[in-house]
Formats: C-alpha cells, sequence, structure tokens
C-alpha cells in the first residue's frame, strides 16, 4: 500500500522528484536542512514535504552528491512537480506555504529569485 498525504500535511510544502542518485541527493540535503520531513516514496518519485517552509542550498546538496550541482537547472530537471511557493537562485531552492490559506501547486513552474 503507496501512503500518501493527509490533512496532518495540509501545511506542507516542498518538491516531487524523479527517484535517482541526484534525487537522493537533494533528499538527503533538504533532511539536514530542514525538521519534520515527511517521504512518499512511490517508486518512480518522491514526494517530499515539509511544514511550511522547505529549503535546499546548492552547497549541501553537491555535499551529498559528490560533485557539482547547479540550480535551478539541476534541480528543476529532477523536479516533476512542488506543492507551495517555489523560489529559486543559484544557491538556494525553497518552497513556501502561501500565507492566504492555500498552499499552491505547480508543475516545475518557478520564481526566479
Amino acid at each position: 500500500m503507496v501512503e500518501t498525504p493527509t490533512s496532518y500535511t495540509a501545511n506542507h510544502v516542498g518538491p516531487v522528484l524523479v527517484s535517482g542518485p541526484v534525487a537522493d541527493a537533494v533528499i538527503a540535503a533538504i533532511k539536514q536542512l530542514n525538521d519534520d520531513v515527511v517521504l512518499f516514496d512511490h517508486g518512480s518519485y518522491v514526494r517530499v514535504l515539509v511544514p511550511w517552509r522547505c529549503r535546499v542550498t546548492r552547497e549541501a546538496v553537491e555535499q551529498h552528491l559528490g560533485r557539482s550541482f547547479q540550480m535551478p537547472g539541476d534541480l528543476e530537471g529532477i523536479m516533476s512537480a512542488f506543492k507551495g511557493t517555489f523560489n529559486v537562485s543559484v544557491d538556494e531552492g525553497s518552497w513556501a506555504f502561501d500565507s492566504r490559506g492555500s498552499s499552491g501547486t505547480g508543475s516545475g513552474c518557478a520564481q526566479g529569485g
């Protein structure tokens, strides 16, 4: 049985990542930088959720990946969707809960930062 997000995760945000070694490094970096990370592993993709705000840095991903990681391109290349408002720069990506009460969803669209 596959776990799915519930009302418990209603205020959670984060990416949906295509499974693989790069996604594993991004997930490890997210776990390093955020508390209360929830994962829903669906085999070919992993939904990553964090309460209110999820952040990941290029530096943290590179530490786990063992090679350079270019943001936003490498992140967007494995992110098939996301929940929340997504902002990205060359050094950091973040997903935030919409303060107006709606978490928002996306399918790879981003705001530069």
